[in-house]
């Protein structure tokens, strides 16, 4: 069954911890005060940091996993 998981734009990504804030399974982390990483293997693919990026550089992507 297609999960989704979160993915950044990192060129895009303006790592002012928003999404961060907002993840139920603090799978975000801002590396270097650059840009922000999800790890897939927290991510649950809930949409929240999606909704809160006020730059809209995080899309939610299907997986086959």
């Amino acid at each position: 069954m297609p999960k989704r998981k979160a993915t950044v734009g990192i060129r895009e990504c303006v790592a002012c911890g928003c999404c961060m804030k907002v993840c139920p399974k603090n799978a975000i982390t801002i590396l270097k005060g650059v840009f922000a990483e999800i790890n897939p293997e927290l991510c649950v693919g809930c949409g929240k940091c999606a909704k809160e990026c006020p730059a809209s550089v995080i899309t939610l992507e299907v997986t086959e996993q």
